[in-house]
């Protein structure tokens, strides 16, 4: 069967993010971590002609087929669509590019009919990139000359209107997003943010053509691609509208957007009917969950998860991340962490939380006394050892909040790639790795302003009694 839909995530919880909703529109979804294990192993670039063009990689050139490099990948054989989570949001667009293109080989390799770039809701970037070099490339690389930009998930508040992009009713440029550390956003018109860093023009599909139907907004892309526009930026104000514009631009090759767009096109293509999977039900029952301990790992600093903490901190076994510590003792504060995790795992009935989420004005003080890229490195290090040292000791279920401490993580225990489950939260799915057997794990990772003050102890509750016993070897379902 071809692989129905590939995915190029620009981080990692957005990978999880879009890869959930894909499972609750009815798409069997892997997620694979890029990009080292993209390249060498599977050889992936194309390969040099003597006139000096790029002859382009066919599944024969990898792996003899597709569906023998689906095999070597470790994918079921079923797998409707692949997600590849790459890093590549805030590092030099020329390395974005190089990530995004490899990736998106792959996915041609493995057979996808369409691809979807994947980006933030908040649509982060700057005016040297990264949305706008990788789309251009990826339309070149593909043959295409136009795509639409469809950012909103108006179940998390992010929608777009007349063009403009706003947060839980708040223009972009007036939200939380405006002073962003990385990728700070001053702009809220989709249309101008786009053309600042890329090489074609855009135009919109304003509210009123949507709301016609999916058969309005294939004709105004028509339009906009006779006009000679690259890029259409498409109104959406609800998830009902997210299904209209799956169904415009499900025959389109290349689209470009957040999860919510992915879940539109996913629905066009399953025929699921219309609505929000989220909040612990849909494919928990056929889902099975690894028998053993779990532990809370949280290093976002959003606000949401500083409630989220401080909610489960009124129930739960928890122990917060003395960053001083951190950075002057390291790999031994990691380890006595780590032995406090276990031994609480023995003595508690619910997972033992460690926490370095903080308000903004301890965050600044952190950095302000060591530096914040020292700050945010070695904090991620911690995380990674901790989670590395638990699974050690039979730690078999993880629950990370925040992008970068999933990253860590996951690059800890060594990842490659999971199958995503039923979602936790709109966005947040529980995931196990390919492996089966005693090397099996399950995953909850979330953006950090994902879910609700309750979301720790939801994804608890979803996973039966039996594979919720700290056994390590208890499996269940699977």
């Amino acid at each position: 069967m071809p692989l129905r839909l590939g995915v190029i995530a620009d981080d990692f919880t957005g990978a999880t993010d879009i890869a959930g909703f894909l499972v609750a529109a009815g798409l069997r979804t892997v997620q694979l971590n890029g990009p080292l294990q993209l390249n060498e192993p599977l050889q992936l670039n194309s390969p040099v002609q003597p006139d000096g063009s790029i002859r382009a990689q066919t599944p024969q050139d990898a792996h003899g087929s597709a569906a023998d490099l689906a095999a070597a990948l470790g994918l079921p054989a079923d797998v409707d669509a692949v997600v590849i989570s790459l890093k590549s949001r805030s590092i030099p667009a020329s390395e974005a590019v190089a990530q995004s293109l490899d990736a998106c080989r792959l996915l041609e390799a493995l057979g996808a009919e369409r691809i979807q770039f994947k980006y933030c809701s908040t649509f982060d970037s700057t005016a040297e990139g990264n949305i706008g070099p990788v789309t251009d490339a990826l339309l070149d690389h593909l043959g295409e000359d136009l795509t639409v930009l469809v950012p909103a998930l108006p179940v998390n508040g992010r929608t777009v209107y007349q063009g403009n992009l706003f947060v839980h009713h708040q223009p972009l440029h007036e939200s939380g997003m405006r002073d962003h550390p990385v990728t700070p956003m001053r702009d809220s018109d989709l249309l101008r943010l786009m053309e600042a860093q890329s090489a074609g023009r855009a135009v919109k599909v304003p509210h009123a053509v949507v709301a016609r139907g999916a058969a309005a907004v294939r004709e105004a892309l028509q339009e906009a691609r006779v006009d000679g526009a690259r890029y259409a930026v498409i109104d959406t104000i609800d998830m009902d509208q997210l299904d209209i514009i799956g169904a415009a631009v499900r025959d389109l090759r290349f689209v470009t957007g957040g999860s919510g767009i992915g879940s539109g096109l996913a629905r066009s293509l399953t025929g699921a009917a219309s609505g929000v999977s989220g909040g612990g039900s849909g494919g928990t029952e056929a889902w099975g969950f690894t028998g053993g301990a779990a532990v809370v790992l949280s290093g976002s600093c959003s606000e949401m998860t500083n409630r989220q903490v401080e909610a489960y901190c009124a129930q739960a076994p928890s122990r917060g991340v003395d960053v001083d510590q951190v950075i002057a003792r390291g790999a031994a504060y990691a380890a006595e962490t780590a032995a406090w995790v276990q031994q609480t795992q023995h003595d508690a009935e619910t997972a033992p939380l460690v926490y370095a989420t903080a308000p903004p004005e301890e965050v600044r003080a952190w950095q302000d006394r060591h530096g914040a890229a020292r700050v945010s490195a070695a904090v991620e290090e911690f995380f990674g050892r901790v989670a590395a040292a638990a699974r050690e000791a039979g730690t078999t279920r993880f629950i990370a909040a925040g992008g970068e401490t999933s990253g860590a993580v996951t690059q800890a225990l060594g990842v490659d790639g999971f199958e995503v489950g039923p979602q936790i939260a709109p966005g947040v799915p529980w995931t196990r790795t390919l492996a089966d057997g005693p090397d099996r794990l399950d995953l909850a990772l979330k953006s950090g302003n994902f879910g609700d003050e309750d979301f720790f102890a939801a994804a608890q509750r979803m996973v039966p009694a039996t594979a919720a016993d700290p056994t390590p070897d208890t499996a269940s379902g699977s």
